[in-house]
């Protein structure tokens, strides 16, 4: 078992308030949302989040599909009806023109790939700050935290373990075991985000 300390658990109530902190008016924060979006809803690694490409989304199927950077085992996804859209708000609205073949680029020249998870994290941390949520000290609440409380969420509305380890990209339910459920039951109930899609439910049209 890692010795690593919990990550922090983004209340339901609490993501909504980030992402209504984002400016969707701009093009930049059309591209923030629809990261945040993406990663709260899918629980995509940051890493991949940073290289998905437009090969990586079927549009007819309505599903995603990346290669893990952690594991190079393929992963699919449904693509959710509110993430797809948010992707294609950007891509029609906000995304500045480049010949990059990745779907999230900056958004100064020469718009090529945004680089470190670091980057992106600090967007998160400036839209928690913006809707005045405060972390208990200790508890990582970068991207990856979004993906911590999506896998205790759907083991706290009583989703099978393959089915969470799955989603989650792993090879090992007993990965998911170790790192991704030690937390007790109250606390499982306190995380629930809306996960029955994930698991098979709203595509985009």
């Amino acid at each position: 078992m890692r010795n690593e300390a919990l990550p922090y658990l983004w209340s339901p109530d609490e993501v909504r308030a980030v992402l209504a902190a984002i400016d969707r008016s701009s093009s930049i924060g059309k591209r923030d949302y629809a990261m945040i979006l993406l990663v709260a809803r899918l629980g995509l690694r940051t890493t991949d989040l940073l290289m998905l490409d437009f090969s990586s989304i079927d549009w007819r199927a309505r599903t995603l599909t990346v290669v893990q950077h952690k594991t190079g085992v393929p992963l699919k996804l449904p693509l959710l009806d509110d993430v797809g859209w948010a992707i294609v708000d950007y891509l029609r609205n906000g995304r500045p023109e480049t010949a990059s073949k990745l779907v999230f680029v900056k958004h100064r020249h020469p718009f090529d790939e945004l680089g470190a998870t670091g980057a992106v994290n600090c967007r998160l941390y400036r839209y928690a700050a913006m809707a005045g949520i405060e972390f208990p000290p200790g508890r990582p609440h970068s991207m990856h935290s979004f993906r911590s409380s999506l896998a205790r969420a759907m083991v706290g509305c009583g989703t099978p373990l393959p089915a969470v380890s799955q989603v989650l990209g792993h090879t090992d339910a007993k990965t998911t075991m170790d790192y991704y459920l030690r937390l007790d039951a109250g606390a499982l109930r306190e995380c629930a985000l809306d996960v029955e899609d994930v698991i098979g439910g709203g595509v985009v049209d």
